[in-house]
């Protein structure tokens, strides 16, 4: 039996949602470093290998798991949530959330878990906008866009966010266990859906720098995104005023 490495006693459990991401997935996993204790692979019913690369990696902590049909990015990380939480753990253990696409430095994870380790925050968001060089290696539209967000998000949930967008993040497992996981938004938007239900339960939110990474990635960014973003965010602000979670 492999023996849980923790990081400053806490485990750590990355979960990967995954679609169509057979070219690039199994580069991200052996990027995860040696000290996380679980890997949950989320495929988003592909139509490629994506499931079979994963396992081929054959690194013991890789579990992989699979949708029977496309549910979306925010299906797929609730899904690799509920399977973190049905194993062994304590409240301050961290539940990383790292893309398939690659666009996540495994340098900067333990930047993101660090504050859940210690007790200082419940939820740690990656803010890309703090990186030094974000102006030379994010493209244009995408920053202004993250920023127009981030700045909306920022006011409906009442607490400041840099970067709304940014998909890595590390939630403890005590918030976890506190948020509304069926009723997360299943697709593109979940970030703003999630920080809405953290603020509304007073869960500490904190933002660490990461470094933004783009390569041989197929943005899922569209242009139909923006108003169901936009509608998101508009739910956020609505439950904050009437001081609802639902």
């Amino acid at each position: 039996m492999r023996r849980s490495l923790m990081w400053l006693e806490s485990r750590v459990a990355v979960v990967v949602p995954a679609w169509e991401e057979a070219p690039r997935i199994a580069r991200v996993l052996r990027g995860i470093p040696p000290w996380v204790d679980r890997v949950i692979v989320v495929d988003d019913a592909s139509e490629d290998a994506t499931s079979t690369v994963a396992r081929e990696v054959g690194d013991a902590r890789v579990e992989v798991l699979r949708h029977e049909r496309n549910r979306g990015v925010g299906a797929a990380i609730a899904t690799g949530y509920r399977r973190a939480l049905r194993g062994v753990g304590g409240p301050r253990d961290a539940y990383v959330v790292m893309a398939g696409d690659g666009q996540m430095d495994p340098v900067d994870l333990p930047g993101l878990v660090d504050p859940i380790a210690r007790g200082e925050a419940d939820y740690v968001k990656g803010t890309r906008f703090r990186a030094h060089d974000v102006k030379r290696t994010m493209p244009a539209a995408r920053r202004w866009a993250g920023l127009a967000f981030s700045w909306a998000t920022s006011r409906a949930i009442g607490k400041p966010i840099s970067d709304s967008q940014c998909g890595y993040t590390a939630l403890s497992r005590e918030a976890c266990e506190g948020i509304d996981l069926d009723g997360l938004w299943s697709g593109y938007g979940y970030p703003n859906d999630l920080l809405s239900q953290l603020a509304l339960r007073s869960f500490r939110i904190a933002e660490r720098p990461v470094r933004p990474v783009y390569a041989d990635e197929v943005s899922r960014l569209k242009l139909w995104h923006v108003p169901v973003v936009a509608g998101l965010v508009a739910r956020a602000w609505v439950r904050r005023v009437r001081g609802s979670t639902v």
